[in-house]
């Protein structure tokens, strides 16, 4: 059970808890939205960074899908989710260097919507464990 009701606004048990407060849960999903919708970064590799993101937040919700399945991985996606991988555990050892290695894979464009992506979903995973949303 969740540790707040469910709001009547928003479409998902997610949104329905953002939904307690409406102008943010509208420009949150669209802000979710515009990072499946729009960019350069594959909705696979994306996928896959959410769910190793998913374990690391504890959010149990988003764990639903299951753990990151990289058996068929293209480089770029075993890249970044090795890099969700070390934000999660080791985030004060990211450096220039890291930067420097993703550069060999990634465009700037890219590798500012791959932060940016971790940076949003890790604070709407925090936000579902927090909440203890339930799949």
């Amino acid at each position: 059970m969740t540790r707040l009701s469910y709001s009547s606004i928003g479409e998902t048990p997610f949104q329905r808890l953002l939904g307690h407060n409406p102008g943010i849960q509208t420009n949150w999903t669209k802000l979710e939205q515009a990072f499946y919708d729009d960019g350069r970064l594959s909705s696979e590799l994306k996928e896959q960074v959410r769910r190793t993101l998913a374990y690391g937040n504890g959010c149990k919700y988003c764990q639903a899908k299951g753990k990151p399945d990289l058996n068929e991985a293209d480089v770029k996606t075993s890249l970044a989710v090795a890099f969700a991988e070390l934000f999660l555990n080791h985030r004060s050892a990211i450096n220039q260097g890291t930067f420097d290695v993703l550069r060999n894979e990634f465009s700037e464009p890219e590798i500012a919507e791959l932060c940016s992506f971790i940076c949003f979903t890790t604070a709407s995973q925090t936000f579902g464990s927090l909440m203890d949303l339930q799949p």
